[in-house]
């Protein structure tokens, strides 16, 4: 279906006429076609066109305004237009598929795409789906898949203003991997809401771990000798002497360090602090894992604790490695003692995979980050490094990358940044948020400023190393995602031909 002609212009900014009968809109995927190749382009940016000057624009304007004329244009249609901005993707040549570096010819018809035309968005096995292709506001019948175990170890962000959809997205991911072996992932769910979803897939490979008494649930319980002085780096704003003190502590007490803290026995040698760090530390561990103090006595009150919870964090870390999704409810916690948590499962699995000499055979792990500026922000880096950030910068040499989730992007540094070599984006409307995300995106964006403001709830653009360009992309709602596999899962219930009745 024919939609404009080019008529000038200049490589990534291509000039089309639109046809008078037919709607070209922002974002939309278009076909050039050459005598022997197409181009792939897409609609970045809308204009009017006229014949006619400015001041009879404006006469014409006025008599139809205040003289109520019903006077008529010779010729509408040639005289006046919409101009369609277009920047080159794809050189979809006969023999190969590879990135544009060409204009296409003066007066080349511009049309709409078809599905044959996208032969070369192939997905294969390992790969997992994140939506359908969307030209426009048209949603096309085209899946869109990333190579799972490279996309992951490589880090992921997902920006997005409230209410576009990350939930959703985060929720299909999950969905799509569960039962995929080559990658585990951990989920520190601060809303409690994953699990309900996901557990109507009837997977082996979903693993819960909550504080509440929940049938078929793990319990989250974890002993306090879990805990080293380096978990709470990025997670509690403690200060240089207390932290000193912390490390001295665990030095001289080894696993038992929070509880002599606690009940302040003297330190040997000639090691001291101030009563008042003491003090503070004291009260700020007290408040963190929910114990209380009296009579000489620590009670625990939280899922910290003195007697259980051994095998809990190297538990997770097994149901990791084996390539299963584990959720951990932390809606009941504050966001401290939620990230807490997730230090001490980042810290072990992490170290483990650095110690491992082979990972080939090891699935990838993925560490979803709700609200990611908590750890990864600019101001929690000035004080210091923490295991979230080790694991943004060199994560992916070990297999262990992030899924980061954030409503404002610019609170990471440029260089966590472009460690993302995958963003998914959602709708944007603050403009510092969109430029940190153009300045670090694996494509040029510089153009798509406009795109990314206008996308709607559950619309989003993939710019990814793993991508040929940046792709448009419609995410479906959840239980419209999950039915082909809710029916399937129904049918082989009902199928009782495999068994002998007799």
């Amino acid at each position: 279906m024919e939609k404009g002609k080019v008529i000038s212009g200049e490589y990534g900014r291509i000039i089309v006429r639109q046809k008078s009968s037919k709607d070209i809109e922002l974002g939309e995927l278009l076909i050039a076609e050459n005598d022997s190749s197409k181009i792939l382009t897409q609609v970045f940016d809308l204009q009017y066109g006229s014949q006619l000057s400015d001041k009879n624009l404006q006469l014409v304007s006025g008599l139809k305004l205040e003289e109520e004329n019903d006077l008529e244009m010779m010729d509408p249609h040639l005289r006046n237009y919409t101009l369609a901005f277009l920047k080159p993707m794809i050189d979809l040549s006969p023999d190969k598929t590879k990135i544009c570096k060409k204009l296409p010819k003066f007066f080349s018809t511009v049309r709409e795409i078809k599905e044959e035309d996208l032969k070369f968005l192939r997905s294969s096995s390992n790969n997992f789906f994140v939506g359908n292709l969307r030209s426009g506001s048209k949603t096309m019948d085209v899946p869109i898949s990333l190579p799972g175990e490279k996309v992951l170890s490589h880090h992921i962000l997902i920006p997005g203003t409230t209410g576009r959809g990350k939930s959703v997205l985060m929720s299909n991911l999950l969905w799509d991997s569960l039962d995929k072996d080559y990658c585990g992932i951990l989920v520190l769910d601060p809303h409690d809401e994953y699990h309900e979803k996901l557990k109507k897939k009837e997977s082996e490979n979903l693993v819960y771990y909550t504080s509440k008494d929940e049938p078929g649930a793990r319990s989250l319980k974890i002993n306090l000798k879990s805990i080293k002085p380096y978990h709470f780096e990025g997670v509690v704003n403690f200060s240089d002497p207390q932290m000193q003190a912390l490390g001295i502590y665990y030095k001289q007490f080894g696993e038992k360090w929070i509880e002599s803290i606690l009940l302040e026995k003297p330190l040997q040698g000639n090691v001291s602090f101030r009563e008042d760090t003491i003090a503070v530390v004291r009260r700020r561990l007290l408040h963190l894992l929910g114990l209380e103090f009296a009579n000489n006595q620590i009670s625990c009150k939280s899922i910290f604790s003195f007697q259980a919870g051994e095998s809990t964090v190297s538990d997770i870390c097994s149901d990791l490695r084996q390539g299963n999704t584990v959720i951990t409810d932390t809606s009941s916690f504050s966001g401290t003692v939620e990230l807490l948590i997730g230090s001490l499962i980042a810290h072990s699995i992490f170290n483990q995979y650095k110690q491992m000499k082979n990972n080939d055979s090891k699935p990838v792990i993925s560490i979803v980050l709700e609200e990611a500026p908590r750890v990864l922000g600019k101001e929690v880096l000035e004080k210091g490094s923490n295991v979230f950030a080790s694991i943004a910068r060199e994560g992916r040499k070990f297999k262990v990358g992030l899924i980061a989730i954030t409503q404002l992007p610019s609170l990471i540094p440029r260089e966590v940044l472009a460690n993302m070599n995958t963003k998914i984006i959602l709708g944007v409307e603050m403009k510092p948020e969109r430029q940190a995300i153009i300045e670090s995106a694996a494509q040029d964006l510089s153009d798509d400023d406009r795109n990314i403001a206008s996308l709607d709830k559950g619309e989003a653009i993939i710019s990814s190393n793993f991508a040929k360009f940046a792709v448009p992309v419609s995410i479906p709602f959840f239980d419209e995602f999950i039915k082909k596999d809710i029916k399937e899962q129904d049918t082989s219930k009902k199928d009782f031909s495999g068994m002998d009745l007799s």
